[in-house]
């Protein structure tokens, strides 16, 4: 009888569950293998688990959803920054990427809400649900402080836990039949909200944008302001002033083109003025100091920026009483409505923080956290000016906009990781007039600012 006819070839499924088949070659028997009575070698071979198949519902998946292109931008830097560490895990990584504030709340102001919090320990302090529009002391203060004698009253002003969430809530209240206007580049959130609803068609990769949407150019040969004259007409323009990505801020007669652009078209203005309190030079820091304003626009902003309030979440949007829809309803009353379904309001221990922010010394306060990044971004505006760098932004805002011509914004990016242990933001991650610039961020401690400065100089000198 041949060798192979001796020779027997056994399985063992990776059940557990063995069962024997012929082999015509010899193999390292491995544990749990049950050994033939006759001399032989067996083979003990994994065999693949039966394809189990995922149980699904009926219900379909929003098609808007799969039109969005991958994930998020900014939670797309965080990963490739933590491959990196991955990567490089003895490595001083330092992030002046994401606009996240690094100071320390300054003490009056978490004083006030820790206050507040211990104060829910007694029966006199004790509050449950508040106002869904927030604590009119609160919205008072943010009148009388941002928009006085502009004719903006304290019941047009909507507390909210940040500017971020009030867009969701404004792209709610347009519903899903309008069109949208945004700058090219622009916050990557006006973009996708725009998406979510419906609002736009498929993403063209030839173009980089998604169809049925406006995007108003904004780069170093307009000033960073579009060309209205060119710009199709839309329900809805979003605009941010001083600008997140660029920097720049829009001029008196700018913003007075804009609104009368918006009037000409009958469109509706989201101004986000998340920013203001870093401008610089004299130009308007609510869009409702020009004329016209209160009936085509909606401001939203935030304490965010600051006062260092991104965790602790607290900002506001304002909906004049003469902004009217098409048939005459006001906006601010459907907006109420959408407030009071989806929102609970504020939490009122932040709400007691933005009232010891709006106080004298919170402002004072505030002015020294805000100088403090406008000291850090003169520090890179200058490092990048001393390599031969076109720079923008930095004066009225905490970003600075560097130009590499000809090279992909994800390029540089991944280059400036990889060779300084830097992360920054490339600049078409905010849309395709992005592309070939760096956003560089001001938020950051002293130090940590200094140390990638130094390092952008080893790398670009």
């Amino acid at each position: 009888m041949s060798s192979s006819s001796l020779t027997k070839k056994r399985r063992m499924s990776s059940s557990s569950s063995a069962f024997l088949v012929p082999t015509s070659f010899n193999s390292r028997a491995e544990s749990g293998c049950v050994p033939a009575k006759r001399i032989g070698v067996i083979e003990c071979v994994a065999t693949p688990q039966q394809e189990q198949t995922a149980y699904t519902t009926n219900v379909s998946r929003n098609a808007n959803m799969a039109k969005l292109q991958a994930g998020y931008f900014f939670p797309e830097i965080a990963r490739r920054r933590t491959a990196h560490l991955l990567k490089y895990p003895n490595a001083q990584v330092i992030s002046l990427g994401l606009g996240d504030t690094t100071e320390p709340i300054p003490e009056l102001i978490t004083s006030a809400m820790a206050k507040r919090c211990h104060g829910l320990s007694t029966l006199e302090g004790y509050s449950g649900y508040g106002a869904e529009q927030g604590e009119k002391p609160l919205r008072s203060a943010i009148a009388s402080t941002f928009y006085s004698n502009l004719g903006i009253e304290e019941d047009d002003i909507f507390v909210s836990d940040g500017a971020k969430c009030d867009i969701a809530r404004l792209q709610l209240l347009f519903g899903s039949d309008v069109t949208m206007a945004v700058q090219d580049p622009s916050y990557p959130a006006y973009v996708d909200s725009s998406v979510i609803m419906g609002q736009t068609g498929q993403f063209q990769k030839d173009v980089e944008k998604y169809g049925k949407i406006e995007y108003m150019r904004c780069s170093p040969e307009n000033g960073f302001f579009p060309d209205l004259s060119t710009a199709a007409r839309t329900d809805i323009i979003f605009f941010c002033s001083p600008n997140n990505p660029t920097g720049a801020a829009a001029t008196r007669e700018q913003l007075t083109q804009l609104v009368k652009f918006a009037k000409d078209n009958g469109s509706i203005i989201v101004f986000d003025s998340a920013y203001a309190m870093y401008m610089s030079d004299d130009n308007p820091r609510t869009i409702f100091e020009i004329p016209g304003a209160k009936e085509v626009a909606i401001e939203t902003s935030s304490f965010s920026k600051y006062a260092g309030f991104t965790g602790v979440r607290l900002g506001w949007t304002v909906v004049p009483k003469q902004l009217l829809f098409s048939d005459g309803f006001p906006v601010a009353k459907d907006f109420n409505r959408i407030v009071c379904t989806c929102f609970n309001g504020a939490s009122s221990i932040p709400q007691a923080g933005g009232l010891a922010c709006l106080s004298p010394s919170g402002l004072e306060a505030m002015r020294e956290v805000v100088g403090f990044y406008k000291e850090n971004t003169k520090i890179i505006v200058d490092t990048f000016n001393s390599l031969g760098f076109n720079v923008y932004g930095g004066t009225n805002a905490p970003y600075v906009w560097v130009h590499f011509p000809g090279r992909s914004s994800w390029d540089v990016f991944s280059e400036m990781l990889e060779k300084t242990h830097v992360v920054t933001t490339p600049g078409s991650g905010f849309g395709p007039g992005g592309e070939g610039f760096i956003r560089v961020s001001a938020f950051g401690h002293r130090e940590n600012v200094l140390e990638a400065c130094r390092r952008f100089k080893e790398l670009y000198k």
